[in-house]
């Protein structure tokens, strides 16, 4: 049977990324469902860039939700209603069941959510399904030679999970899953300004300040930023100033933890290997590595260089479509 399209699906908590070959990165959207329930069913409204708007904003018959956390599949259902809708938009009229899929999956999940993740690809139409781990896409999407008798490190912080591992001839050697990663960063600040300012604000605002002012370490051009939100006194709306260093303050906690977990891989890994990534470096990927400093940071705790890799947002769904364009895992028919 000849296959359509070869398809890499980056299934994020945050954000779901589709590849598909000699196109690129075609579709890029939030994971995020709205459904309108009543009568005892639910149905689907609006699921990506248009679901996310509504977060926060929706009349008691509409929810918007996430049906994935961290990093595994929450709300079944849910999953594979997104990823047909997806899967459509990015293939564009070609048929999807002769289609070959990869999907990304944390290093860190049960067997039962494996075959979650995998169910929900059948569910939504394929018929050929590969799943790979996370640090191993990311680490060949950011152009490293997974296959070499070399030891290389990559530490791909997405928005669920923070996945750790050091690879050695084409094979996961060491590796860590924590469940602290870019919802965790949104969270602390809610909780920061919270209990500093007695103001309550959404995640959407949350996120709004780490990508403007939030940083892992002090750097240039440091400011501040007017937010609003609910006063817990009176219950009225209030305006305050946060500044770049509340944030950090407010970023401390997870960002150790993250840096603990990459010191325990660490701790798991061969002497010779260690050695390389000394001279190699740590590499992030991911859309919440993207913070500011976090290298830095990283580098300081670690004593060990660290760089952004190319495009980090971009290194696992690129790592899938690199993977099964050059056929190096083998994909099996399901029924």
């Amino acid at each position: 049977m000849l296959f359509s399209q070869d398809i890499g699906i980056d299934l994020g908590t945050a954000n779901t990324l589709i590849c598909v070959k000699n196109k690129g990165v075609v579709l890029r959207e939030p994971s995020v469902v709205a459904v309108a329930v009543g009568a005892g069913q639910k149905k689907v409204v609006a699921v990506g860039e248009e679901a996310k708007r509504m977060i926060g904003r929706t009349p008691g018959s509409i929810t918007a939700v996430r049906p994935i956390k961290d990093g595994v599949i929450a709300d079944f259902q849910m999953t594979a209603d997104m990823l047909r809708i997806f899967i459509k938009k990015a293939m564009s009229g070609s048929p999807f069941a002769r289609a070959r899929v990869m999907l990304s999956i944390p290093s860190g999940i049960t067997e039962v959510e494996r075959k979650a993740v995998h169910d929900a690809a059948v569910s939504a139409g394929a018929r050929y399904v590969s799943l790979i781990e996370e640090p191993m896409a990311a680490a060949i999407g950011a152009g490293l030679d997974v296959t070499a008798p070399k030891g290389c490190m990559v530490v791909d912080i997405g928005g669920g999970t923070t996945e750790v591992a050091v690879i050695s001839l084409g094979d996961i050697v060491s590796s860590r899953s924590l469940r602290v990663a870019g919802d965790t960063f949104d969270d602390a600040i809610v909780q920061f300004i919270r209990k500093k300012y007695n103001v309550l604000i959404g995640e959407r605002t949350a996120e709004e300040i780490k990508i403007s002012i939030g940083s892992a370490a002090p750097y240039d051009g440091e400011g501040a930023m007017d937010i609003r939100g609910r006063n817990l006194i009176d219950g009225l709306p209030k305006n305050i100033e946060v500044s770049s260093e509340d944030i950090r303050e407010a970023l401390d906690d997870p960002l150790n933890q993250i840096v603990e977990t990459v010191r325990n891989t660490l701790e798991k890994t061969p002497p010779e290997l260690a050695a390389d990534i000394m001279d190699s470096g740590v590499v992030l990927t991911g859309g919440s590595a993207l913070l500011r400093g976090l290298d830095k940071r990283l580098a300081a705790k670690t004593g060990m260089p660290a760089k952004l890799a190319e495009a980090p947002m971009d290194c696992v769904v690129t790592g899938t479509a690199i993977c099964l364009e050059k056929d190096t895992l083998n994909l099996r028919r399901l029924k």
